[in-house]
This record gives C-alpha cells, sequence and structure tokens, in this order.
C-alpha cells in the first residue's frame, strides 16, 4: 500500500479537528500549487490513508493518520470572495482549483518531528525531507509508510 502525506497549518486545520468531526469529515481545501493540485485532482482516491503534518507551527512533525472520504471536487473556497484562498480567475465551469474531504483515522501519541524523519536513512528519498520540497500534497510509498508507522 502507499498513501500521501498532506500538509497542514494546525492553526486552520489539525488532527484534533479532525477527529472532532467525527465520521462527516472535513472538505481539505486552499491548495494552491499546481503539481499539488494535479496529485489531488489525478491521483488521490476515495480511500487512500494520509499522513497529516502540521506545518507552520510550534511542532512540525506527523499528528496522525486520516482517509480520503470524497475524491476531488472544486474547492469550494476559490469562489467565495471572502477567503483568504478567493481566486477570481477561477471560473464556476472551468475550476482552477479542487478539494478532497478527509476523515480522522489516528492520532498519534506524540507527533514525529520532522527533524526525526530527516535522520532516519530509511526515507531519505521521501520527498518531505528533501532540500526545497514543501509541498502540500506528496505521496508517500509503501516502504516509507511502513517506516513512520514504526516511528510512530
Amino acid at each position: 500500500m502507499s498513501g500521501w502525506l498532506f500538509k497542514i497549518e494546525p492553526g486552520e486545520l489539525s488532527i484534533d479537528d479532525l477527529k472532532t468531526r467525527g465520521a462527516a469529515g472535513v472538505c481539505w481545501d486552499g491548495v494552491r500549487n499546481y503539481q499539488a493540485r494535479n496529485m489531488l485532482r489525478d491521483q488521490v482516491k476515495v480511500g487512500d490513508k494520509v499522513f497529516i503534518y502540521h506545518s507552520s507551527c510550534a511542532e512540525v512533525g506527523i499528528a496522525g493518520i486520516a482517509r480520503v472520504i470524497r475524491a476531488a471536487y472544486p474547492d469550494p473556497s476559490q469562489f467565495d470572495s471572502g477567503s483568504q484562498y478567493f481566486d477570481a480567475g477561477s471560473k464556476a465551469d472551468n475550476p482552477r482549483w479542487v478539494s478532497v474531504d478527509v476523515r480522522h483515522e489516528k492520532t498519534f501519541k506524540k507527533i514525529i518531528p520532522l527533524a526525526a524523519l530527516k535522520a532516519h536513512p530509511d526515507l531519505a528519498n521521501m520527498p518531505l525531507v528533501q532540500r526545497g520540497n514543501r509541498l502540500s500534497v506528496m505521496p508517500v510509498t509503501a516502504a516509507e509508510w511502513q517506516t513512520i508507522l514504526q516511528m510512530a
């Protein structure tokens, strides 16, 4: 099995927020990078597991696991002029951005810090630990997935 890593800013949406929302899940919106958008649109599928990575916070790292419960659909925030993710150039008949819905699966007892991920030799090729590669959506190989689970 392979999976994904989604970067989330816990000030906007955290692993705890996902847990609180329960089975209904959460719309994961606001992705504004074309490469990440293409992965969400073309590769992320219902049932895929996702590591939730807290970024832009005091404790950066993998906080837990979610599951994709709705495949890519037009990101509603791109049409909301009050949203920080509003995109005036995106049209309803040809939306530029997509969202997926995710549901909480597991919260780790401790966040796995980026430093620990970088230090593990089995994760050396993981996009997250590569310099300059900080997309909000990243693939995780089956071997990487198992290594991270062991670290948790």
